[in-house]
């Protein structure tokens, strides 16, 4: 299972794929082979969407 997301001003989109053993890989598309991939834990990934959620990155795309 694979999904993406997009911003609709720059073009930039993000991919996430779930990994056989639960993890997630996330990359920046465009280009794919070339690109880093990072890999969290569900644990991980649940502590960065409440930090969004919370507004703790706001401040990196203000």
């Amino acid at each position: 299972m694979s999904s993406s997301a997009i911003d609709p001003r720059t073009g930039t989109c993000i991919e996430f794929a779930a990994l056989p053993n639960g993890d997630t890989a996330i990359r920046k598309s465009g280009h794919a082979a070339e690109r880093p991939v990072l890999v969290f834990g569900r644990s991980e990934l649940v502590a960065m969407f409440i930090g969004v959620k919370r507004g703790d990155f706001n401040h990196l795309v203000a």
